[in-house]
């Protein structure tokens, strides 16, 4: 193993140990060495052999490759995004400078990431001019959220766990799945549940002193099944809610409230697609989004977040990135467990396919991407509308990524009738402007953060910053 690999391991080793609250002497001994062996490993000053790195991935039901490509990468392209920032243009701050802060100090360069987003924030309140604390709790808090999802690697064994002992009342009760719910959320909460004409813009009102759930008789079947679900998750899985939130390192103010509606919505999820039905689907039709859509009930936004949840030990799916994002290029969701880096602050760059879906409007856009380290990966978009069932109704337009590392490419039917074994249909892509050392890129918007550009009046590049100096 090489050196940056082994200090890339050690912190991912202890982040699952202390996910799954085990000390270092148990899992020491179920790796057959000693503790002070395994604290070492942690604090990155011993490296691990290759037995022992398989040992470890099948401890925690993990691929091995997964314990070498851990978050590090995420947290040194984050820092690399904020030092892209002009403020540090003249730090003369260097590649490897930045990944020695990320791997020999990782909490300090997290604490200068959320001193960075504050600092972020208040120059878009600035230039908004509006007041700082007016903007703050919701940024800071969705950040906040994306970090927590991350660090979780999106996997709740708890809301799991309470999501299967609903499902299976539902399911011996003979009643289709969103009949179930309804009887559920009567006979156990004495919570009644209808159809209604609600104000615009309103999908569900709660009357908590009559107890009456209403759900907008104009959403989609499938919004409308996650609804009722979602409101079952804040009720029966409620326990298990405040304690993972109570665990959590989530910051003050918005942070927890969103979470307890994100963790709801992964319960929904779960009660709607159970883990194990949903990964043999997953593995029988071969990750067909829409097919499996159809089994469940379920809309493709949702089954693609479902993918990227299947992380149960000794039976885990993909470890897959997703990535949402409006016509605007605004990113508002970003996960990845296929270590491509997904931007933190900005768009990203314009040459991943989840902004081509754009011209191709729900179909299934499939591309072969390679970052400028040579890494590659197998992804897939398209394009959903969200909007009511009514004439005339305003639509929502977004896109929808969902990838994985090259090497899970043929477990997808996506990939079927490509050549995977050629870098010739691979589309080379960055992160963002500011951090893509690609200087022959004719859709660059700005130039890298470490290089100045000449202008030359003999020729004219296809981008201005495409020529550097």
């Amino acid at each position: 193993m090489g050196e940056d690999g082994d200090m890339q391991i050690g912190g991912r080793i202890k982040r699952l140990r202390r996910q799954r609250k085990l000390p270092q002497a148990e899992l020491a001994q179920a790796l057959g060495i000693s503790a002070s062996y395994l604290n070492l490993i942690e604090h990155n000053r011993r490296r691990v052999t290759v037995p022992l790195l398989f040992s470890i991935a099948g401890y925690f039901g993990v691929e091995a490759g997964e314990l070498v490509d851990s978050d590090e990468g995420r947290l040194v392209g984050d820092l690399m995004e904020a030092f892209g920032d002009d403020i540090f243009a003249d730090s003369d701050l260097t590649n490897l400078e930045i990944r020695d802060l990320a791997h020999t100090n990782p909490a300090a360069a997290r604490a200068i990431l959320k001193l960075y987003d504050r600092y972020r924030l208040a120059q878009k309140s600035a230039a908004e001019e509006a007041p700082a604390g007016e903007a703050e709790p919701f940024h800071l808090a969705t950040d906040a959220i994306s970090d927590f999802l991350q660090e979780n690697s999106n996997h709740f064994p708890a809301l799991e766990a309470a999501a299967e002992r609903v499902r299976r009342d539902i399911d011996h009760s003979g009643d289709s799945l969103e009949q179930g719910l309804r009887t559920y959320l009567f006979n156990v909460f004495g919570i009644e549940t209808r159809l209604a004409s609600l104000p615009h813009g309103i999908a569900r009102q709660f009357d908590q002193r009559r107890q009456h759930l209403l759900v907008s008789d104009i959403l989609p079947p499938e919004s409308a099944l996650f609804l009722l679900a979602h409101q079952l998750g804040r009720l029966a899985a409620d326990g298990e809610i405040d304690a993972i939130i109570a665990e959590s390192d989530l910051p003050e103010g918005d942070a927890p409230a969103l979470a307890r509606n994100v963790l709801a919505a992964y319960f929904a999820a779960a009660l709607m697609m159970p883990y194990e039905p949903f990964l043999r689907a997953c593995r029988e039709f071969r990750y067909d989004i829409e097919r499996i859509g159809r089994r469940f009930s379920a809309s493709f936004e949702q089954v693609c977040h479902r993918m990227t949840t299947l992380q149960r030990k000794g039976a885990t799916g993909i470890p897959f990135h997703l990535i949402r994002t409006d016509i605007a290029g605004n990113i508002s969701k970003r996960f990845s467990l296929s270590g491509i880096h997904i931007p933190r602050h900005s768009g990203a760059c314009p040459r991943w396919n989840v902004y081509a879906a754009f011209l191709s409007p729900e179909r299934i856009n499939v591309q072969l991407s390679q970052m400028p380290d040579g890494q590659r990966f197998f992804c897939i978009a398209r394009t959903i509308v969200k909007g009511d069932y009514r004439y005339n109704a305003p639509r929502r337009y977004m896109s929808i990524g969902l990838g994985c590392a090259i090497h899970h490419a043929r477990e997808l039917i996506y990939s079927d009738g490509i050549d995977l074994s050629t870098d010739a249909q691979a589309t080379p892509i960055g992160i963002s402007c500011r951090i893509c050392p690609r200087l022959e890129c004719g859709q660059r918007a700005h130039p890298p953060a470490d290089h100045r550009f000449e202008l030359d009046d003999t020729s004219r590049p296809e981008s201005l910053y495409a020529r550097m100096s």
